[in-house]
C-alpha cells in the first residue's frame, strides 16, 4: 500500500470523527474573544474598570483596531496551538491503541514508517486546516465589526501568523510520541499539560528562548519584549525537538513490542 493510500485511509477516519468538528470549535474561541475585546474596546462603559477582563485589556493594550484584534488571534495560535495541536496529535496516534485497533494495522502489509508518516502528514494538514480556519472566522469578525483589515501591514501579519503556527505544528511531533509509547490519550494529554505549565513559567523568568514549548507564544508577541531574545539557536532547539519526536516515534512503532 502506497503512500497515498495509506493517507486517503487516515482521511476516511475522520469523516466519521466528532473530534474534528470539536477542534474548530475550540479553536474558533479565540476570535469570537477577539471581537468581544472590540465591542467591550469600543464601549468602555459596559464592564467595570475593575475587572480582570478590563485589566487583561489595559494590559495588551487592546483597541478597537485590526492591529490589535489580529494580535490576539496570533497569540492564540502560539499558545492556544499548543494545546489544540498537541490534542490532535494525541487523537491520531492514540486511538489505535484506545480503540485497540493497533494490533490490525500491525498485520496490514504496509511499512509500519509509512503508516505513521500518513499521520504526521494528516496531522500538519489537520493543523494547518484549522490555522485557516480561524483566519477565516477572524477576518469575518473583522468586516462585521467594520475593522480595516486589508492593510500595508496585513502580509507580515499573516507571516507572523503561519510561522506561529508552524512552530506550534512541530512541536505535535513530541506529543505523537508520548501517544505510542503511552499507548492511548493520557501520557501524550498529560504532557501538553505539564510543557504548558512549564512554558509559561520558563518564559516569565527570562528562558523562554530556549524551552521549545515557550518558544511560538513568544515569538507570537504574547510575552511582549521577550521575542527579542529568539534567536537562530532557538529556533534550531524547536526543530530539533520536532526531529527527535518524529525520530523516536518511528524508531519506538518498529522496535517495541504492540502487544496491546
Amino acid at each position: 500500500m502506497s503512500l497515498q493510500r495509506t493517507i486517503k485511509a487516515e482521511v476516511l477516519k475522520l469523516k466519521s470523527a466528532s473530534v474534528v468538528k470539536n477542534t474548530f470549535l475550540a479553536f474558533a474561541i479565540a476570535p469570537l474573544m477577539g471581537a468581544a475585546f472590540v465591542l467591550m474596546a469600543r464601549n468602555p462603559g459596559t464592564i467595570d474598570k475593575e475587572s480582570a477582563m478590563q485589566v487583561k485589556m489595559n494590559m495588551l493594550g487592546f483597541s478597537d483596531t485590526w492591529n490589535s484584534y489580529f494580535s490576539i488571534l496570533i497569540q492564540a495560535v502560539g499558545v492556544g496551538g499548543v494545546l489544540i495541536f498537541g490534542f490532535v496529535a494525541s487523537w491520531l496516534f492514540g486511538r489505535e491503541y484506545s480503540d485497540s485497533t493497533v494490533k490490525d494495522l500491525m498485520a496490514l502489509p504496509v511499512k509500519r514508517s509509512t503508516i505513521l508518516n500518513a499521520k504526521f502528514i494528516v496531522m500538519m494538514a489537520w493543523c494547518f486546516c484549522l490555522t485557516v480556519s480561524n483566519f477565516i472566522v477572524g477576518a469575518l469578525l473583522s468586516i462585521f465589526l467594520d475593522l480595516s483589515v486589508f492593510t500595508s501591514s496585513l502580509p507580515i501579519q499573516l507571516r507572523d501568523y503561519f510561522i506561529t503556527s508552524l512552530l506550534a505544528a512541530f512541536l505535535s511531533a513530541v506529543i505523537a510520541f508520548f501517544a505510542v509509547w503511552g499507548k492511548g490519550y493520557l501520557a501524550p494529554l498529560g504532557f501538553v499539560g505539564l510543557t504548558l505549565v512549564f512554558a509559561q513559567v520558563i518564559a516569565a523568568v527570562g528562558y523562554g528562548a530556549y524551552f521549545p514549548w515557550s518558544i511560538p507564544g513568544i515569538f507570537s508577541g504574547s510575552a511582549g519584549e521577550y521575542k527579542a531574545q529568539l534567536n537562530v539557536l532557538s529556533y534550531s532547539i524547536l526543530i530539533f525537538t520536532a526531529i527527535l519526536g518524529y525520530t523516536g516515534t518511528i524508531l519506538y512503532w518498529n522496535h517495541a513490542d504492540h502487544s496491546k
